[in-house]
């Protein structure tokens, strides 16, 4: 269906009824009724995950998709049949739930959290805006205030593209732009309860707030802004409040589980390409604050190093390139560097004038990966500093 046809199609949806009615939780099972305001939102939401099936961007491996439902149908428990989840290949932090029960969880959340704990607070708050149906809520709320063209205009534009662009934009509409802070109150105590009683540690859930409100004060101007703070208060005493919540959970209700070692093996396999995917926002201090984490968690340190060296060598402010150096070398002592450190350290050592260095870098990474697409390339490089090396 071409996006002229949707527009008024989406008009016509959305004028046939307008009458707000008291709004009990979901239910499993539950569909709205064809003339409702709810029926309305369903219909855009279809026509949205329709398009992100589509996109390219949707995260095909069989083994982790599986892994990611087990999670989320373990938190969920009888909604879990409602639910239709997509892991979305997408930098920057985010999940979300959007009305007709499609679940967004994108990859840079994926890398982001340290544990299944972690992931399944996420995972449980944004199913508390779908069990207590807050995006009906704050349809209900602009429908008939001067702000309605603006977000009319928004959703439209949101159901009618498929392009890879706009995941911003699908992911802004799952939450119809911004919730209350009551209902996002509301959410992170569905979160952590439901966590909670699935056996995780409601503590978890500060912990990745903190991370995320480090990152976000790193000072980086971002050419999109992240659709999770848009969509979710940004304040410093988000952390404390979870902290403290968690606390005062009844003891007998508070899991102690924490998912790392299971959460490391499933993740690990991707984690450099979705840091791959990271560092090409070029948003480079907020990416340092993201390699920060993974370090502490400490697992293939070499391949964290190498993204160091990348950061410094694609910025390549004043002494970048030494500070680059450094962290390639330092990739290689440790475990897990990809082979591309040596072409890397190669392109630093040749940029600094240690031509000898460079070539010997580049002819290790050829030595190692014979069959690199960029193979004429870096012998080209090699050509060049044997003539020049003297």
């Amino acid at each position: 269906m071409r996006r002229s046809v949707i527009v008024p199609l989406l008009v016509s949806v959305f004028c046939t009824a307008c009458v707000t009615t008291e709004l009990a939780d979901m239910k499993p099972g539950q569909r709205p009724d064809l003339q409702s305001d709810e029926a309305g939102l369903w219909l855009m939401m279809d026509r949205a995950e329709s398009n992100l099936r589509t996109s390219g961007r949707v995260v095909e491996d069989k083994e982790l998709n599986a892994y990611v439902r087990g999670i989320v149908c373990r938190i969920v428990g009888e909604f879990c049949k409602d639910i239709r989840i997509y892991v979305v290949r997408a930098p920057r932090f985010n999940a979300s739930m959007a009305p007709n029960g499609t679940m967004h969880i994108w990859t840079g959340m994926l890398l982001r959290s340290q544990n299944e704990a972690q992931f399944a607070f996420v995972v449980g708050h944004e199913f508390g805006h779908y069990l207590k149906r807050h995006s009906l809520r704050r349809w209900q709320a602009v429908r008939d205030t001067s702000g309605f063209l603006i977000f009319f205009q928004f959703a439209a534009a949101a159901a009618g593209y498929a392009a890879v662009g706009d995941l911003v934009q699908l992911a802004a509409l799952g939450g119809l732009l911004a919730f209350s802070r009551d209902q996002e109150r509301e959410a992170d105590t569905v979160g952590l309860k439901i966590m909670s009683e699935a056996g995780y540690d409601p503590r978890e859930a500060a912990k990745i707030w903190l991370e995320l409100m480090k990152e976000k004060a790193a000072g980086d101007t971002e050419s999109h802004p992240s659709i999770f703070f848009s969509t979710h208060p940004s304040s410093e005493e988000r952390s404390e409040t979870l902290a403290r919540r968690a606390k005062e959970m009844p003891a007998a209700t508070v899991g102690t589980k924490l998912g790392r070692e299971r959460f490391k093996a499933m993740t690990l396999a991707y984690r450099k390409h979705w840091l791959r995917d990271e560092i090409r926002r070029k948003e480079f201090s907020r990416f340092e604050v993201v390699l920060a984490g993974l370090r502490r968690a400490g697992d293939r340190l070499g391949e964290i190093d190498f993204f160091q060296g990348e950061t410094h060598r694609l910025r390549n402010d004043e002494g970048d390139p030494e500070k680059a150096m450094i962290a390639y070398k330092k990739a290689l002592r440790d475990d897990g560097s990809p082979v591309e450190t040596h072409r890397s350290l190669g392109l630093v050592q040749w940029s600094l004038g240690l031509k000898a260095d460079a070539r010997s870098s580049f002819s290790r990474y050829l030595l190692i990966k014979p069959d690199a697409d960029d193979r004429r390339m870096i012998e080209s490089y090699i050509e060049q500093l044997a003539v020049t090396r003297h």
